[in-house]
Parts: structure tokens; C-alpha cells; sequence
């Protein structure tokens, strides 16, 4: 009963892929950049009417410095599912009217398109299915729209935690890695390195000065080497400045070192050796600054375990679906952090995310869409 239920889900979709598709080109075309609170309290607007004509009981958390954040509840009661998706994309408002949504095959080009309105699309669009067919589950599920994750979730961070720890599971609408749902992302860590020398003429006095630029050579290279590709640690010295003119021994330098680990183990141990580091020069001083942001999220037994029920279910319905791993950071890591299961990269397929040629797979969204109605029937 279960997978004729499905395969009724995946075909009612397939029939409503225009309908699905005409909604992502309404949604990228009200323009939702991070930082422009009303734009995005717009569209938080117009979301807020789907849910409610999805009989959901929905709730405005006010944000002074962000884009207020939307909560939609069914079935309320602890346990169950929390999906996660965020309505704020990269792109200034003005953008679409630069490059207007198009499409090319299966391609769907437009501002957001896959980061991550498409990813919106589908979780609306699973919601509805299982309403129209009749199939809505019995467990709590709560939709939570977050709206500042392109700049680390910081207004809306309290709310994705608590939404986390009061669920059993975390769906993750981001877009997936080539196809491949997220069981794993590397964490991420920020830091700043400040070199103070002394300044001197570099002809007529350049032994008395204490040139930093020279010391944050050193650093650099003790930096870069922290990078161990067996492991998935990655350090990377990004930006550096310092000096002021080529005749002046310099008396600063500075670097922005950006780091990526694996594992919480891994994180710590590069977070150590950078806050341990000392100058080679006797009188240089070194000021570090920074430390770990985000968590990585681990590919745990649960997470294992969780994407392997939508794989069956997936290949149930005739969809071939794969696990993957991600560089990059999402409120998946923050929800895996907390040791909630969490399931990321079910939004739409498409690649060129932040790029001019971001794109989404129209046929991918309905599959999408089915897979997930389908792990909502789930008693998870």
C-alpha cells in the first residue's frame, strides 16, 4: 500500500511539473537578497499565503535586522519533522530584470533558481501532494523559512536549533552535490593573523627594522601546511595585505585564512595549531584573531541510516538516488551538530550556484518533490 501510495505521489507531480515550474519563476522574480529586509519580508509574505492554503497553522517571527523568519506547523507535537530552507539568495534586487528567468530543455536559468528557491519549490509542492491525495501524515512537521543563511543564519539561528532538538529528523532543502543527497559536510573556521614589526628605511637603516611582511611569510607556509587532503582538512590563506611603500622595512602585515575539516576532531586540531603559532622573528609580535564558526556535519550511523530509507523509497518509484559530500556549510551542519539526524541537498538538481549560470532541472523537482512527500509518510 505504501508504494502504490508513492508511486500515486511521483505521478500527480509529474502531471503538475508546469504548475511546479511556473511557481519557481514567481518566486525568483520576488527578489529575496539577504540584506534587503523588506524584499525579503516580501516574499516571506507570499509564502506565508501557500502555507496557509495548506491548512498549516503559520507563525511570523519578527527580525529587526533581517528578514523575519516563517515557522508553519501540522500536526503539532513533539517528535516528527522539521524541513529547513531559507529565502534569502546572493543576488540584489534588480538582478532578474538583468537576467530574466529562462529556459533552455530541462534547464530553468534565474537568479536563486537552485540556491534555493527551487528547493522551496519542492517542499511546498510535497506538502500539496500529500494534501491533494490524501496522504497527509499523522506525525508533526514544521516548516521553518529561515532568512539570512547566505550570511551564517545568525538572526535565525535560535530558531533552527530549537526547531532541530524539538524533531526527530532535519530535511534540508539545499540543492544536492550533482544529483546526490548531503550526508556530510566539512565544518568551517575563519581566522585573522596580524603581524606588528617595526618600520624602517629599507637603504639607509633596513637592519633595524623588523620587516612583517617577512614573518607573515613564515606563518603563511606553517599555515598552508596544515592543509592534509587524506583527511579532507583544507587551510587556505585568501587574502593577505600589508606594507606601505617599497623603500619602508614593513611594520604590519595581515591575512584572512579561511579553514575546512571533516570531522569536530579534525576542526579542533587545525584550530589549535593556528591559536599555538609564535613568530620566528624575536621581535615580531603575532595577533590571531577568529576561531571555529560553523560545525562540520558528520556523516553519523543515524544520517546513514535515514538517507538509506530514501534511497528505498527512491528506487521504489523507479528514482535512482545517490549519497554525496559537500565542502561547503548549510544549517545542516548546525542542526548534525546538535546530534539531530538530518538529511541535506533535497532541493532541486542544477548546478551554478552564486553564478550567473545558476540553473535548475525542471524534471528534477517533481522526483524531488515525490521523494520527500514520501519520507514525510514515514514514521521517522
Amino acid at each position: 500500500m505504501s508504494a502504490t501510495a508513492n508511486r500515486r505521489l511521483l505521478t500527480y507531480l509529474r502531471e503538475r511539473a508546469d504548475d511546479m515550474t511556473a511557481d519557481l519563476r514567481r518566486f525568483i522574480d520576488l527578489e529575496s537578497p539577504t540584506l534587503r529586509k523588506a524584499a525579503v519580508d516580501k516574499f516571506g509574505r507570499a509564502l506565508t499565503e501557500e502555507l496557509r492554503a495548506l491548512d498549516a497553522a503559520v507563525e511570523v517571527i519578527p527580525k529587526a535586522e533581517a528578514g523575519d523568519v516563517i515557522r508553519a506547523r501540522w500536526n503539532p507535537g513533539p517528535g516528527g519533522v522539521a524541513i529547513l530552507s531559507h529565502m534569502d539568495t546572493v543576488w540584489e534586487v534588480g538582478t532578474v530584470a538583468q537576467r530574466p528567468t529562462r529556459i533552455d530543455g530541462d534547464r530553468l536559468y534565474g537568479v536563486g533558481a537552485m540556491d534555493m528557491k527551487g528547493g522551496i519549490v519542492i517542499a511546498l509542492w510535497a506538502l500539496r501532494a500529500l494534501r491533494a491525495l490524501d496522504l497527509f501524515p499523522t506525525q508533526p512537521i514544521t516548516y521553518l523559512l529561515n532568512s539570512d543563511e547566505e550570511t551564517g543564519s545568525r538572526h535565525s539561528s535560535r530558531e533552527i536549533k530549537a526547531e532541530a532538538l524539538a524533531h526527530n529528523v532535519v530535511f534540508v532543502t539545499e540543492p544536492p552535490q550533482d544529483g546526490a543527497y548531503k550526508t556530510q559536510r566539512k565544518g568551517v573556521s575563519h581566522y585573522t593573523i596580524t603581524v606588528k614589526g617595526r618600520a624602517a628605511h629599507s637603504g639607509a637603516d633596513h637592519a633595524r627594522g623588523v620587516n612583517a611582511i617577512e614573518e607573515m611569510a613564515h606563518q603563511i607556509l606553517a599555515v598552508q601546511a596544515m592543509t592534509d587532503y587524506t583527511i579532507g582538512t583544507t587551510a587556505n590563506v585568501g587574502v593577505i595585505s600589508g606594507g606601505t611603500r617599497p623603500n619602508v622595512v614593513p611594520a604590519e602585515a595581515q591575512v584572512e585564512i579561511n579553514v575546512r575539516a571533516t570531522t569536530k576532531v579534525n576542526q579542533q586540531a587545525v584550530h589549535h595549531q593556528i591559536i599555538s603559532l609564535k613568530p620566528c622573528h624575536p621581535e615580531a609580535e603575532l595577533i590571531i584573531d577568529g576561531g571555529i564558526g560553523v560545525p562540520p556535519m558528520e556523516r553519523t550511523p543515524e544520517i546513514a541510516a535515514l538517507f538509506k530509507r530514501a534511497q528505498a523509497l527512491a528506487a521504489a518509484m523507479g528514482i535512482a538516488l545517490e549519497e554525496g559530500s559537500t565542502g561547503g556549510g548549510s544549517d545542516g551542519n548546525m542542526t548534525a551538530a546538535l546530534g539531530v539526524p538530518t538529511l541535506d541537498g533535497m532541493g532541486i538538481v542544477g548546478d551554478g550556484g552564486h553564478a550567473v549560470n545558476e540553473y535548475g532541472e525542471i524534471s528534477s523537482m517533481p522526483e524531488r518533490a515525490a521523494i520527500m512527500a514520501a519520507m514525510l509518510r514515514e514514521r521517522l
